[in-house]
């Protein structure tokens, strides 16, 4: 079965880069996009269009989202209690520590600033891929 990952993110071009970047695993990977904090929690809760998607494994989330911000969606993942065992990559252009600080505060499982070099925004999702689909045991759903 392939790792369902859940991208929220609004940007296309980066949400392009990550299935790019993701192409090439040795892993089967199935990657859903969603572009604003409240698709992805309809996402995740298995709401309306999204009644028959796959629990996804791991979600990589952008804070900087239209109509939901990611630190409301993973102040909402962590305080579910279905969702919360969900890991939660925070992927996101801000450096911000007050940024990096809420998200830590919020449970998130780690924090990585986008680059903004192609090459390196590569490395940095195959890293992401490495190390959570290669190394870590993900929780069963």
């Amino acid at each position: 079965m392939p790792i369902e990952v859940l991208l929220v993110e609004d940007n296309p071009g980066d949400a392009q880069l990550t299935r790019i970047a993701l192409e090439d695993s040795k892993i089967s990977i199935h990657l859903n996009v969603v572009e604003d904090g409240v698709e992805a929690m309809a996402f995740l809760r298995k709401q309306d269009k999204y009644v028959k998607v796959a629990h996804p494994d791991i979600v990589l989330l952008d804070l900087n989202l239209p109509r939901k911000d990611g630190r409301e969606v993973l102040a909402e993942i962590k305080g579910d209690e279905n969702l919360r065992r969900i890991p939660v990559v925070i992927l996101t252009t801000s450096q911000a520590e007050e940024d990096i600080l809420k998200a830590y505060n919020l449970c998130a499982n780690c924090y990585i600033t986008k680059p903004v070099d192609f090459d390196q925004f590569v490395k940095i999702v195959q890293s992401i891929e490495n190390f959570w689909f290669a190394i870590v045991k993900l929780p069963p759903e």
